[in-house]
């Protein structure tokens, strides 16, 4: 199996994010343990985070073929960004969301999620443990 793994806007400070929630996840400790997993379940992995929606849509539309879902943590393009939603939709890659329990939310609450309606599944949580939860679910549905 071929993930992809896309990290939206700001989530290289998951660390600042996560500190005024008490804990202490950052970008590092998540991305290493989606490739431990990942290796556990004898799949590959690409990783990207970027602020940059053509670096996003670049990344699915070069790795479409490739890949055989995506994780994808949108952050505040959740609220508006159409060319993402339409790269997804044309691409036709099987992608699960990635949204935060409350307390490590900044904008978006995850129910106004212009991706949701696409998403094969929306998985929340705490951020340590959902992304997990999204690899291993798209195990079970690959």
């Amino acid at each position: 199996m071929n993930i992809l793994v896309l990290h939206g806007p700001n989530l290289n400070l998951a660390g600042k994010i996560s500190a005024k929630a008490g804990d202490n996840i950052t970008l590092g400790k998540i991305n290493t343990s989606l490739k431990r997993t990942a290796k556990e379940l004898e799949s590959d992995i690409k990783i990207l985070q970027t602020h940059k929606v053509f670096n996003a849509i670049n990344f699915i539309q070069r790795n479409r073929n490739w890949a055989d879902g995506l994780l994808f943590s949108p952050m505040a393009w959740s609220l508006y960004e159409y060319s993402i939603l339409e790269c997804l939709m044309v691409s036709d890659l099987l992608t699960i969301q990635i949204l935060f329990d409350k307390k490590y939310q900044i904008v978006n609450n995850g129910a106004e999620s212009i991706f949701s309606s696409y998403c094969k599944k929306t998985l929340s949580g705490n951020p340590k443990s959902v992304y997990l939860d999204g690899i291993k679910e798209l195990n079970k549905i690959i």
